[in-house]
This record gives C-alpha cells, sequence and structure tokens, in this order.
C-alpha cells in the first residue's frame, strides 16, 4: 500500500500535440506528455499476464485483459486513476503481431478515452513461453 508523504506537489500533465512537422500518431494515443512541476511519479515493472492464481490465460487478448487488471490495481494502491498513466511501453512477442488490434483495443478500453505516450515493441520471446505480452507504464500525480 502507498502512504502518502507530508509534502504535497502539484503536477499538470498536458498532451504535446503533432504540428506541422510531425506525422499524426498512428493510433490511439500521444507523441509525448509534459510533466509540469514535481509530484509522485510510478514506474511499474513488465507486468505479465499472470492472474493472482498463477494461471496465464492461453490468448494474448486475456492476457491483456490481466496486464491492465493488474496496472489499475497498482494505480490504486499508489492512490492513482489511468488518467496518471503519462508512457506505455507494450512488448508483443512477434508470433502475435496479427493481434496488435486486440492489444490496441484493450489499451484504449481501460484508459477509456485518455491519451498517453504509447510505444509497441517487437520480441522474439519472453523468460516464460506462455507469456504473449508484457506492459510497463509511468504514471505522474501531486
Amino acid at each position: 500500500m502507498w502512504f502518502p508523504s507530508q509534502h504535497a506537489m502539484m503536477v499538470a500533465l498536458n498532451r504535446v500535440l503533432p504540428g506541422e512537422h510531425i506525422a499524426p500518431p498512428a493510433a490511439n494515443y500521444a507523441h509525448a506528455v509534459v510533466s509540469e512541476a514535481s509530484g509522485r511519479i510510478l514506474h511499474s515493472a513488465g507486468i505479465v499476464g499472470v492472474t493472482p492464481d498463477g494461471t496465464v490465460p492461453a490468448g494474448i487478448g486475456d492476457q491483456a485483459d490481466v496486464i491492465w487488471t493488474s496496472i489499475l490495481s497498482l494505480l490504486v494502491e499508489a492512490d492513482m486513476t489511468p488518467i496518471d498513466i503519462v508512457s506505455i511501453t507494450t512488448y508483443v512477442v512477434a508470433s502475435s503481431l496479427g493481434e496488435l488490434g486486440t492489444v490496441m483495443a484493450a489499451r484504449d478500453r481501460y484508459l477509456d478515452g485518455h491519451l498517453a505516450a504509447s510505444t509497441l515493441v517487437t520480441v522474439p520471446a519472453f523468460a516464460r513461453p506462455a507469456w504473449l505480452i508484457e506492459i510497463v507504464v509511468v504514471a505522474v500525480t501531486d
């Protein structure tokens, strides 16, 4: 459980919108987010699709749901919400490239319209063969 410090800090998060010198985002994300002033920053480890009982769903969509549920739980414990997420890095096993739409749809569903800087990277494999996706987030709040 997160315990607040005695010092409250204000943080303003502003999306950096692309101008004419950069192509618009390829999907529903922001190219960059500026965090102004200092505040609390949550850096997650790579979260994989392992349920609390230790099972791993077979499909990448189900694993994405488990991961986003886990991320939401971490945010709650840190007294944060999805709108505090400023950066997302999603790693997907290259053999699952045909299911990227499912991965992005899960992200969009759990963020409910909130845009964060987002990067998707393909990898050959993870430490365990059953893992098809891993997500890292950074969240900032006051």
